[in-house]
């Protein structure tokens, strides 16, 4: 079960937007994230919630989408995500945002994974300003947005193909706008 969760996992760049989401769902999906185990359990996030189409059209023009694309508008007009989660790092806790970056990705990840369950989906968005994103929200000075997860109901299609040893590992769209993922395989990532 878990690997089909990992296999409708896929980072969604294109949406159904007459499917709203609701706060307790986003709420569903930190209480997951809050549950994961972090570094030294210090838990140094906080995360803004976004739903409402008024805020969601705030948050929408802040972000960088598919850069491994850079000739394409993504998500296209009509298709952008109903949802968005803002993991802030609250500097008041630990000892710095250096030492969680990778419990940014675990929260993320949970997220997305329960979105999956829940017949959504969404995807990571890295490409932001910080400085930009918490003016915009009117974020208090102790809290730095670190990633946003982009959440909804998928409306695209995207499969996963095998990277052959020293192939292109960038993703790409065919001319009916399915989204292709390379994936190493199995055997070229592990080490014996």
């Amino acid at each position: 079960m878990l690997k089909d969760l990992v296999l409708k996992n896929r980072s969604y760049r294109g949406y159904d937007q007459s499917r709203a989401l609701t706060r307790a769902e986003l709420l569903d999906m930190v209480d997951h994230a809050r549950l994961t185990p972090f570094s030294q359990n210090f838990q140094s996030f906080k995360y803004y919630l976004s739903w409402t189409p008024e805020q969601n059209a705030v948050i929408q023009p802040l972000t960088g989408w598919a850069r491994g694309l850079p000739q394409m508008k993504l998500p296209h007009e009509g298709h952008c995500p109903t949802g968005f989660v803002v993991i802030c790092y609250d500097s008041t806790i630990g000892p710095g945002v250096e030492r969680f970056w990778k419990d940014v990705g675990i929260a993320a990840q949970t997220m997305l994974l329960r979105a999956a369950e829940m017949g959504l989906g969404g995807c990571m968005i890295g490409n932001f300003s910080p400085e930009k994103v918490k003016e915009a929200l009117h974020l208090a000075d102790n809290l730095r947005p670190v990633l946003i997860v982009a959440l909804g109901k998928p409306d695209e299609q995207v499969v996963l193909t095998e990277l052959a040893p020293g192939g292109d590992f960038n993703y790409y769209r065919d001319a009916h706008d399915v989204h292709y993922v390379p994936k190493r395989r199995l055997e070229d990532i592990v080490l014996d």
